[in-house]
């Protein structure tokens, strides 16, 4: 047997190791779909295993990279030590791998849906997505949410418009990853087709809070959806506590007896609670104590830190800007003001079934594609007088 016989007939022996070891709740490297219907060189061959390379597109696109300067929940405090969006997606990976392990699930499968869940997140997080999807309702298009933004940027807007063919696996828990909805139980659509994801991402942008409906196919989505929000509860709470939002001593004591008082508890307890009550389950669950004490501690950081009134009033002057932003690209696009740079100079680059896309939703790519600082740039260069020196008059 020649030598590259040898490797892909061992590569294909472990996959298939790999997959009996697996609880038979968890996703298959054997059931992966790819959803496009692109074919590999005869010659080629890769090592990885079948979601191993959703993660590497995931890694190597370049929403990933801009991850680094976009806002996790508090945007306008200058303090290096608050949460990033590249830091929550690390995160939300490291606790749904933590938790994948204990179910036995397929942590490829974890990895590739938690680092590429929110690769479509606007600036300015959550804020800059409603006012995106301000926009868009305004103009009689749809809506916007971040999450079908994220499939949209995979498949449809990387490698100028190219896109990467990423499994449906993947696409559909990035699709379903909801952290804003808190469930007793997260059971999967395990009956859930292609046809049915297709239909489910379109009715995202076309079906008000569709979104929030949809659940995820495989039980690794179920996973990350519940790791968003065990990453970020207790992460918010010290953020909050370094910018002096909000002290120790105001957590809930019913939280605090339930999950402890620090982000290191909080996350453990989750954690250990899920892994325990879910074992050798189709479904995900926590006890009724902690779930109970995770509802209050969810409440209490809606209302004392994502609703802070100092918060609150920031956000409507940033609000503001994305919906500016947006009008003014929207003008650029239409009336191809600037063909040189700018929105026009970046359609022009792409390919053409991308070219051939609505305006309205071109615009909301470049815009939701746009790092905090560099949209504040923007925003600076095109709303603001420029200063351009002194004139001395002669006397």
């Amino acid at each position: 047997m020649k030598a590259q016989d040898q490797i892909i007939h061992d590569s294909l022996r472990e996959t298939k190791l790999a997959d009996e070891r697996l609880s038979p709740y968890a996703t298959c490297n054997s059931d992966c779909i790819k959803v496009k219907n692109t074919k590999k060189k005869a010659k080629e061959f890769d090592i990885r295993w079948p979601f191993e390379e959703d993660i590497d597109r995931v890694l190597y696109s370049k929403s990933y990279s801009r991850y680094v300067d976009k806002t996790q929940a508090l945007s306008f405090f200058s303090n290096v030590h608050i949460t990033k969006r590249s830091l929550h997606v690390q995160w939300v990976s490291r606790i749904a791998r933590q938790i994948g392990r204990g179910l036995n699930l397929n942590l490829d499968l974890i990895e590739a849906i938690a680092l590429g869940h929110d690769l479509g997140h606007a600036p300015y997080g959550h804020v800059g997505e409603k006012a995106i999807n301000d926009c868009l309702e305004e103009r009689g298009f749809g809506y916007f949410t971040h999450n079908a933004n994220s499939v949209r940027n995979l498949l449809f807007i990387e490698r100028n418009g190219i896109g990467y063919n990423v499994s449906l696996q993947v696409l559909d828990g990035i699709l379903c990853h909801n952290g804003e909805i808190l469930s007793p139980i997260y059971k999967p659509d395990s009956h859930k087709t292609i046809e049915q994801f297709w239909e489910e991402y379109e009715k995202c942008w076309h079906e008000k809070d569709y979104s929030f409906k949809i659940l995820p196919m495989t039980l690794e989505g179920c996973v990350v959806r519940i790791s968003d929000v065990i990453s970020y509860v207790g992460k918010d709470i010290e953020d909050a506590i370094k910018v002096g939002i909000i002290s120790i001593d105001d957590l809930p004591l019913e939280v605090v007896q339930v999950l402890g008082k620090d982000n290191k508890a909080i996350i453990n307890r989750l954690i250990g609670d899920l892994v325990i009550h879910s074992y050798h389950k189709p479904y995900l669950e926590f006890s009724k104590e902690v779930f109970h004490a995770l509802e209050i501690l969810f409440t209490f950081i809606s209302t004392h830190i994502h609703h802070h009134p100092t918060i609150l009033k920031e956000n409507e002057k940033l609000t503001r800007m994305v919906k500016e932003l947006y009008d003014i690209l929207y003008d650029d696009f239409i009336y191809r003001h600037y063909p040189q740079k700018g929105i026009c100079a970046h359609v022009s680059k792409m390919a053409e079934t991308y070219q051939q896309s609505p305006g309205e939703l071109i615009v909301s790519d470049y815009l939701s594609g746009m790092t905090d600082s560099y949209a504040l740039r923007f925003y600076e260069e095109r709303f603001l007088p420029r200063q351009h020196g002194e004139m001395i008059e002669d006397y």
